[in-house]
């Protein structure tokens, strides 16, 4: 599928859930279902495969859909979840949800920094690196997106959007060898 098909279907129906949230006032509520529904796909792919699958009736998966989500989830954000299934848009959930939730945080000035250390961070760790990122974007909240990668061997590599900050022992090590190769 491409990515402008993706894109003529994903912004209209995220656009059309964050109007619906704006005029209800639940825009942080749904952007919290979004992402409890972001992370229920990729924890289970067996859920991803069964939404996507076109053979199925719409009725089993709209009692699915609703199974899962009992009383946990905003109404409004069931019965859009249900129109994505009458509409056989369902399969296009992950990125609708993903979309939806980069218009809360533009609309919250909020940003979303992703994070690679080399160990686990300490809570004080993850609040310094989230009060100089504020900082640098000028922004009201932070989001942190943090994974491990032992391969860093020390330090952390930040991507806010297309900017990397490179603070990691690799990277300082990368850099001095392409000095050193520089000064031949």
């Amino acid at each position: 599928m491409s990515s402008a098909m993706n894109a003529q279907i994903v912004e209209p129906y995220a656009s059309a859930l964050m109007a619906l949230a704006k005029d209800i006032d639940k825009v942080n509520t749904f952007a919290e279902n979004a992402r409890s529904f972001l992370v229920a796909l990729k924890e289970t792919p067996e859920l991803q495969s069964f939404i996507a699958n076109p053979i199925l009736k719409s009725e089993d998966k709209k009692e699915v859909l609703q199974t899962i989500c009992g009383k946990g989830i905003d109404t409004y954000f069931l019965n859009f979840l249900l129109i994505l299934v009458d509409r056989r848009r369902i399969l296009f959930l992950a990125p609708i949800c993903e979309e939806f939730v980069a218009l809360q945080r533009k609309l919250n000035n909020i940003v979303l920094a992703e994070v690679t250390s080399a160990t686990a961070l300490t809570r004080s760790q993850e609040d310094a690196i989230a009060d100089q990122v504020k900082a640098m974007a000028k922004a009201d909240q932070v989001e942190l997106d943090i994974t491990t990668d032992t391969e860093l061997i020390g330090g952390v590599v930040i991507k806010i959007g297309s900017q990397v900050f490179d603070a990691s022992l690799r990277g300082q090590l990368r850099r001095i060898g392409i000095g050193l190769m520089g000064t031949n």
